[in-house]
């Protein structure tokens, strides 16, 4: 009995081991990204991104709690224009446009509860329409949890982003032009 807890006892120090030493050979910062041609042009699609009053229409996560409260804050549009969202489904966090450039560029930091990150649409006119590049940048320091978490972070993030920018393509190609 006490050898087994001894050989328990050295797997469970193994284990913490590899976790630590494994997570300092962890990437420390996240990127994840995906694209779609949206048959508007680029100040069409700037103008949906550069504001948050109709955030919700094409948002991936709105439908996952639609009962979620929003606030909106600063300017209706543009640099220091914010939304905060609160709920058990979707948490609790905030984003705010830091950098608006018409018609090419648009960068949200988000903060999701003391969790930073950088949200960014980039607008590239392509033919007709606009090639809309949405991607997420995280930087995890020396957070060890965040860096394991890290590696999970573009199959969880890319799938929503997918159904975001699908959904961004229907409202903006749907609605009046």
């Amino acid at each position: 009995m006490k050898a087994l807890l001894k050989g328990a006892l050295y797997l469970l120090l193994l284990l913490g081991l590899a976790f630590v030493a494994g997570g300092f050979l962890l990437p420390a910062s996240s990127h994840v990204e995906r694209s779609i041609l949206i048959e508007r042009p680029p100040g069409e699609v700037h103008a949906m991104l550069n504001s948050f009053q109709r955030f919700n229409e094409w948002s991936p996560w709105y439908e996952l709690e639609p009962t979620a409260k929003y606030a909106y804050s600063g300017p209706q549009a543009g640099v220091g224009a914010a939304m905060s969202w609160q709920g058990e489904k979707v948490g609790s966090g905030s984003q705010r446009i830091v950098e608006s450039v018409p018609p090419s560029r648009i960068v949200n930091a988000l903060d999701f509860g003391g969790t930073e990150a950088t949200a960014r649409f980039d607008l590239q006119e392509e033919g007709a329409g606009t090639r809309v590049t949405w991607s997420l940048d995280s930087q995890h320091g020396y957070n060890l949890v965040s860096r394991w978490f890290g590696l999970a972070m573009d199959s969880m993030v890319g799938k929503d982003y997918e159904k975001g920018l699908l959904k961004l393509k229907q409202t903006l190609e749907d609605g009046p032009h």
